[in-house]
């Protein structure tokens, strides 16, 4: 599976990922925007924003790109790698077999 984070603190980028190794998980990380950010979400299997942390311009570019792409985008308030670590649960229950209209509901997280 390969997600995209887009927001979080650049310090934690490392632990980000570490975390989502230990889940199995590719994870490509936009602590900021980035030109053609777009074109590089859009093989991704989901993409999670960390409200937070992010700009608007940058959430509304990744928010429009995985639109396109028919990707699931996740919002979570918190950026800590906990709050990475329950989505990278719940992306995987979805993926398990549950529809992905049903992720909101286990998340407890607005999804777009």
């Amino acid at each position: 599976m390969s997600i995209v984070l887009v927001g979080g603190m650049d310090r934690l980028g490392e632990q980000y990922q570490k975390e989502a190794k230990n889940h199995g998980v590719e994870l490509r990380i936009f602590s900021q925007a980035e030109h053609n950010m777009g074109c590089k979400i859009k093989n991704a299997d989901a993409v999670v924003i960390f409200t937070n942390k992010v700009s608007h311009h940058a959430r509304n570019e990744a928010v429009a790109a995985a639109k396109r792409h028919g990707i699931p985008v996740f919002m979570h308030h918190a950026c800590g790698v906990c709050t990475l670590r329950e989505c990278l649960k719940c992306l995987q229950i979805v993926n398990g077999g549950q529809s992905t209209m049903d992720a909101p509901n286990l998340c407890k997280e607005r999804r777009s």
